[in-house]
């Protein structure tokens, strides 16, 4: 049943079924991302521009993490949907060893490259040292986030969501109740501050990546990790960085935007960085649960472009984009109409309401056009055409919004056109993601078997 619901239940119950779970457990996710920020705006604005600048860095973790976890569920659901069991089982043990490897990666990076990052953007050395203690522990114990991401990618492309939401729930809560403690020193713990907040995050994941671990190996499902009589072959990982090099690139491309961003910011003051940082935190809160929609539907796409059954493939693509629109349409409106609100959470001054309630306001625009490119970047990967996604994602997040944040901002001599780019960026990705749709549909999805419901 597991194996084969994809094909044959009925395709809004079956989103639901599949989504909601994921849904759940990314706004847990983002749940403790703005409680960590919340927390770390309590020491101080300092303390926030540095976990602000230290933000690019984690994006790009989570890039090489989610990246290759787009591309291991692309590949083992479209094998499952093709009835090649061996090879799904397979593309899982390469998933596991790749997770190792990119954490080794990125301590490695985060042991030499940390400060040198830290100085290109601050002089102050407050908030230098603070950028750093964050980021030395998030980079050199980040193999939780990785091993993770992969085991559960691994179960969703199976069709199971609940544990995979179980394993969020757990990186979060766990890390909702150690921040405190470390940031503020409850129960003994000597007070860390922004060095505590990190510690609270890599603890988390780290129980999570021991329970998913667990999870995978010790409970059935239709692929398990298993090394008896493995052989490493680069054509599995080839195929899996088809899918997910483009995905891996396409968030990391969000890093290069933050970084630039940030540098065209410190040019007006500190407090912008510091409003640019709490709006990624805050739209974590409606952009998650569409991550979370796509988490469930990507598998249902892939299985069924794997079977073969058109209707069912465009059907998951339809409901998908519907369900999309209503969650950025809510944000949108809970953006336009509550930012002072949503930014004094984050103790703000007073400059800071001043720069950041138009921000809220004009950036909330892009949300819904957002969503229709997001679930069309979905469609693409889970076939198995992940650079359309790529080229997308360079024209909305590089090509266009750097240069228009850049222009803009100069232009009127304030960072209110930085805000304005994000709409721009979105409008212009949107249409190009249907042109690139309407081409792809034609060549290949047109022609494939219409299906049964």
């Amino acid at each position: 049943m597991e194996e084969n619901k994809m094909g044959t239940q009925p395709m809004l119950g079956l989103i639901a079924k599949m989504s909601l779970p994921a849904m759940f457990s990314m706004l847990i996710q983002s749940l403790y991302n703005v409680v960590d920020s919340i927390f770390v705006a309590q020491i101080g604005e300092n303390a926030l521009t540095a976990v602000s600048l230290a933000y690019p860095v984690q994006t790009l973790m989570i890039a090489f993490g989610v990246g290759t976890g787009v591309g291991l569920n692309s590949l083992i659901s479209r094998r499952l949907g093709e009835k090649r069991i061996d090879d799904a089982t397979d593309a899982a043990n390469h998933g596991a060893i790749l997770g190792v490897a990119t954490w080794i990666l990125f301590a490695l990076l985060g042991i030499f490259f940390t400060e040198t990052f830290f100085r290109f953007y601050t002089s102050d050395p407050t908030i230098f040292q603070m950028g750093c203690d964050y980021t030395y522990v998030v980079t050199i114990f980040s193999i939780g986030v990785f091993v993770e991401i992969n085991n559960e990618r691994t179960l969703q492309a199976t069709g199971n969501m609940i544990y995979p939401m179980v394993f969020q729930l757990i990186g979060a809560v766990a890390n909702i109740i150690l921040d405190p403690i470390f940031i503020f020193g409850w129960l003994g713990i000597p007070a860390m501050g922004v060095k505590g907040a990190a510690i609270a995050t890599v603890a988390g994941q780290i129980l999570a990546m021991i329970y998913s671990t667990y999870i995978l190996q010790c409970k059935d499902h239709a692929v398990k990790v298993s090394f008896k009589n493995f052989k490493f072959k680069w054509g599995i990982v080839g195929e899996i960085y088809k899918v997910g090099f483009p995905s891996i690139v396409m968030q990391a491309i969000a890093s290069v935007l933050i970084v630039g961003l940030n540098a065209i910011l410190t040019v007006f003051s500190s407090t912008a960085v510091a409003v640019l940082g709490v709006y990624y935190k805050l739209q974590s809160f409606v952009f998650m649960p569409v991550f979370g929609l796509n988490n469930g539907l990507m598998p249902i796409m892939g299985y069924n472009f794997g079977a073969k059954n058109r209707k069912r493939l465009i059907d998951a693509t339809k409901i998908g984009l519907v369900i999309a629109v209503a969650i950025m349409a809510v944000g949108m409106l809970v953006f336009m109409i509550f930012p002072q609100i949503l930014l004094m959470f984050f103790n703000a001054t007073p400059q800071m309401l001043e720069i950041g309630i138009p921000a809220l306001r004009i950036i909330s625009i892009c949300f819904v056009f957002a969503a229709l490119g997001i679930v069309f970047s979905t469609f693409f990967q889970a076939i198995g055409n992940g650079f359309v996604s790529l080229l997308i994602s360079l024209l909305r997040q590089l090509i266009v919004i750097l240069p228009v944040a850049y222009f803009l901002s100069h232009w009127l001599n304030s960072a209110v056109g930085v805000w304005w780019a994000f709409p721009i960026a979105e409008l212009i990705s949107f249409l190009a993601s249907l042109g690139m749709f309407a081409y792809i549909y034609g060549k290949r999805i047109k022609q494939l078997p219409r299906g049964a419901d």
